[in-house]
């Protein structure tokens, strides 16, 4: 990957002028703001991950999704670029290499807040996805697309609303290892990785395309043609905290986890799981994977159906009421808490989880993306469900381990953003509202004593960015809103 290419606010605008110099004007118009959303998101991990002194930070957020002061004071310095505040700061670890990402982040959000069209009512899944414009709720780098040009981001992000032309590209069957529905040795490349992918001399260009429109992860697709699919493709970018390729155990797991959290949802009302129906990669001349060539195939919520991402919610207030916040959390965490009794935790975050309305009614919650769950034999053989052969990260025999997969996503980021969304005036009866069901449906001693317990976990994205190995999971506690 080329680890280097992360424009910062001046590459950016520089780039502007000269291909889009419509997108000057606006771009520097929201600079500001977006210094000022990055600002909070590395504000608030600052203070809940111990990154840094609180001493040397002012007063603390009230809340998890509080604005910071329109500057932070360091060193008797008012800054109020993300960036230059953690260099003024400097944290232990990787502090450079988050500086570098951070002011990328602030580049590609003034850049998505320049070209984004008015909230309306969209209801068609793809213009839903496009309309989050501003990323990960609480992560700094929230808008990070390092390995990506100006160019590139205008060319592929879904904010930008492009048409992406997906390559086909031939692969020899001796090369072609697929898990799931047998498919053609045929890969669908995104076209940002295409000349990486024929470098490799693994696969060779047919010539054909694959429109599509990229969904909120900018590496998955929903093709034109086939509006009951979509792909996820491997490309070698790092957005928030990872490079977004295809390991073997994603290729591996993906069928398996599909089949086991299908067979358990089942036992459940309201939850259903969109499948990954094939996984595919090459093989090189040692027959490894090459997690830069693999694709996953996925099916996508009923094409007439009015399915909403929970990210989208706290950006439309015509949905998310009082009323449809209390409806939506009696229809999501009795199946999700019922899922993680038997042994499997859904990483059911606002990308992750999808809401199906019926005049303005939340009837199912549709979950997709199987590689981040965990699954726990002692309690799937309790269950009475064996076992898949999965490999990776996706067993625990730790319970701990296993809750916080789902109470991170769930719990402390998803319903917490949405009570925030909801304004200060509902959030007592809002999380009443999620208490009583907890109450009413946790049945797992264990289960129900953390789900009261002082506090909350909560994935510090900001100190793994700091942290040697950055995709070592690191975790925080905050403090529990129904205590």
């Amino acid at each position: 990957m080329e680890a280097l290419v992360a424009p910062d606010e001046t590459t950016t605008l520089r780039v502007l002028r000269e291909i889009r110099p419509d997108l000057v004007e606006p771009y520097l118009r929201m600079l500001p703001a977006a210094r000022a959303g990055v600002l909070r998101r590395l504000w608030g991990a600052l203070w809940r991950e111990g990154i840094v002194d609180p001493r040397q930070l002012g007063s603390p957020p009230r809340h998890l999704y509080d604005a910071a002061p329109a500057e932070v004071i360091a060193g008797g310095v008012a800054y109020t670029h993300p960036a230059r505040l953690l260099e003024a700061l400097r944290p232990a670890g990787h502090a450079d290499r988050l500086a570098r990402e951070l002011d990328n982040s602030v580049a590609n959000l003034a850049l998505a807040l320049a070209t984004a069209p008015a909230q309306g009512a969209a209801h068609d899944l793809v213009s839903l996805e496009q309309s989050v414009v501003d990323g990960h709720p609480l992560h700094p780098c929230c808008r990070t697309r390092i390995g990506m040009s100006t160019a590139d981001v205008l060319a592929y992000a879904p904010e930008h609303h492009p048409t992406v032309r997906l390559r086909i590209v031939e692969v020899d069957p001796a090369r072609w290892h697929t898990n799931g529905v047998p498919r053609p040795p045929l890969l669908p490349v995104h076209p940002w990785q295409l000349d990486r992918a024929l470098a490799t001399g693994l696969v060779r260009d047919t010539g054909r395309d694959l429109p599509a429109a990229p969904l909120m992860s900018l590496r998955t697709l929903a093709p034109h043609d086939t509006p009951g699919e979509h792909l996820k493709t491997a490309v070698e970018v790092q957005m928030t905290s990872a490079v977004r390729t295809l390991s073997a155990a994603a290729v591996h797991n993906g069928p398996l986890a599909s089949d086991l959290v299908a067979a358990l949802a089942a036992r459940t009302t309201g939850l259903r799981v969109l499948r990954e129906t094939t996984t595919a990669t090459v093989l090189d001349d040692h027959g490894d994977p090459q997690r830069t060539l693999g694709a996953v195939w996925r099916q996508a919520p009923p094409p007439d159906a009015f399915v909403v991402p929970l990210a989208v919610l706290p950006h439309r207030p015509d949905l998310l009421t009082p009323t449809f916040f209390g409806h939506l959390v009696r229809l999501m965490l009795p199946p999700l808490f019922a899922l993680l009794r038997d042994g499997v935790a859904l990483e059911a975050h606002g990308q992750n989880t999808l809401v199906e309305l019926r005049d303005g009614r939340p009837t199912t919650i549709w979950y997709r993306d199987l590689g981040g769950l965990h699954v726990h034999r002692p309690r799937l053989d309790r269950a009475g469900l064996p076992m898949p052969p999965l490999i990776g990260a996706l067993p625990t025999d730790d319970e701990d381990e296993l809750r916080t997969k789902l109470f991170a996503a769930a719990l402390s980021t998803v319903l917490t953003e949405l009570v925030h969304a909801l304004g200060a005036e509902h959030a007592t009866a809002a999380w009443d509202t999620v208490a009583a069901t907890l109450r009413a449906t946790v049945t797992d001693p264990d289960d129900r004593k953390a789900c009261f317990a002082d506090t909350w976990p909560l994935k510090a994205t900001t100190a793994m960015r700091l942290a040697d190995d950055p995709l070592h999971d690191l975790w925080c506690h905050i403090p529990n809103p129904l205590r």
